[in-house]
């Protein structure tokens, strides 16, 4: 688990498209759901703030909604790229 992120790393909402640079600790503290302390880098699972939920999410859309990926809208894709882009 990589935590020397003293000065920050961007995290940015599935559901708000709330954008911010904070610590991975300050980040979990804070409720987002990103790794390292939830879920993996560069595997699909919900990158979401504190306030939003997980409906709005690829995740959601793939694993409970079971939308084949070629009828994801854009948003979506474009989260799915960004996350399979994450540092391992």
């Amino acid at each position: 688990m990589e935590l020397d992120n003293t000065a920050g790393r961007t995290f940015q909402c599935e559901g708000c498209g709330l954008t911010v640079m904070l610590t991975d600790h300050l980040a979990y503290q804070l409720g987002w759901d990103y790794p390292p302390f939830m879920g993996e880098w560069g595997v699909i699972s919900p990158r979401t703030c504190g306030e939003c939920g997980v409906e709005s999410t690829a995740w959601w859309a793939l694993a409970v909604d079971k939308t084949p990926v070629e009828q994801l809208d854009e948003r979506h894709l474009l989260t799915i790229e960004r996350i399979l882009r994450e540092r391992a």
